[in-house]
């Protein structure tokens, strides 16, 4: 398979991957061939991005971070919690979702697992779901991301739990503000702002009136818009004064919302997103965080079409952990437009004369 842009995709592709509503549940499953109609309809929900089937690629899949059916689980979990809360009137001091620690409790559970198990120690978050269910994809990819933080530091099962029921539920005040706010596109009002930035305490009171779940999960939702030179809300905490588990939550959640298509802006890609975080080192987040958060982090996701500077068009077959810029590529067309008798790879850490321009 390999994904491309849906501006590429035609009446008659197969679809190589499914794509999710906001629930979790599947729009469209793989095999499904699309017409027009099909991609008038998915161009309207806010995708942007397609794995197709191509006989050129057939043999390269990208390996998912967490199984299709975890996914499912934990994407279902979150959207029915927030619409629960969403539905309530706010309740102070009082928890008004009893089950809340032990249902997010299993379903992080499981993502660890998933995560455990993996080979590759690379990770791309490669669901395609539509725009009204990024609230809730995104609180799973970020607790995915998290995770994989949480092993590279060596944390225990008490703190991987810690981080993750936080990472899962660190937007859970967002159901507290009104809806045409979240769905706002055009810029916000300085009220607006200020109304917008509540979500933080919200969510912690939400979260610390729970009684199984701990507080330190509930103090990333408070601390997860902090920013390590200060300059972050509610707080203006700075440096160690913010803890760990917010701080790697703040990282995954500005690098999941970079990497995910907004319908204010574009998304971006990997690697352009990657080169923000370095960029914010030290100023929005600590850099030793930033570098170990990217050791994990594919910067060019297998099935992932590209330019090299030859002018050929490729796609990504195999990352290379040590040289994470120089991937394996098959090549599909040469610079002057054609196909190759046969399709053939490169390994780029081997042509230092070649490099990926930009992705397609």
């Amino acid at each position: 398979m390999r994904k491309l842009n849906i501006l590429s995709a035609r009446p008659g592709d197969k679809l190589a991957s499914p794509i999710l509503q906001e629930n979790g549940n599947i729009l469209l499953g793989a095999g499904v061939e699309l017409n027009e109609r099909f991609i008038k309809r998915l161009k309207s929900l806010g995708i942007d991005m397609l794995y197709l089937d191509d006989p050129m690629t057939e043999d390269i899949e990208p390996t998912s971070a967490i199984r299709d059916d975890t996914c499912k689980l934990a994407t279902a979990a979150v959207f029915k919690t927030m619409n629960t809360l969403m539905e309530q009137p706010a309740a102070k001091g009082r928890a008004i979702a009893p089950e809340m620690g032990r249902t997010f409790r299993h379903v992080f559970g499981d993502i660890m697992q998933d995560l455990i198990a993996r080979e590759d120690v690379l990770v791309s978050l490669t669901n395609i779901q539509v725009a009204d269910g990024y609230l809730f994809q995104h609180s799973v990819n970020v607790a995915i991301l998290a995770g994989i933080m949480g092993l590279a530091k060596g944390y225990n099962r008490t703190q991987m739990e810690e981080l993750g029921m936080g990472a899962l539920l660190f937007d859970i005040g967002m159901t507290r503000l009104p809806k045409e706010l979240i769905n706002k596109i055009s810029p916000l009002t300085a009220a607006e702002r200020a109304t917008m930035e509540k979500h933080t305490e919200e969510g912690f009171n939400i979260l610390r009136a729970q009684h199984d779940i701990s507080l330190l999960s509930a103090h990333c939702a408070l601390q997860h818009h902090e920013r390590y030179d200060g300059s972050g809300y509610p707080r203006k905490l700075s440096k160690d004064a913010i803890h760990e588990y917010a701080q790697i939550i703040s990282l995954a959640d500005v690098y999941d919302a970079l990497t995910s298509p907004r319908p204010h802006r574009r998304r971006y890609t990997p690697t352009e997103a990657i080169e923000y975080l370095f960029a914010a080192g030290n100023t929005f987040f600590d850099l030793e965080l930033i570098r170990t958060f990217c050791k994990h982090i594919s910067i060019y996701p297998v099935a992932t079409t590209v330019l090299l500077s030859s002018g050929q068009i490729a796609v990504v077959a195999l990352n290379n952990p040590l040289a994470l810029h120089r991937p394996k590529v098959r090549v599909l067309r040469e610079a002057d437009g054609s196909p190759p008798p046969a399709p053939y790879e490169i390994d780029l850490k081997d042509q230092n004369c070649l490099m990926i321009i930009k992705e397609m």
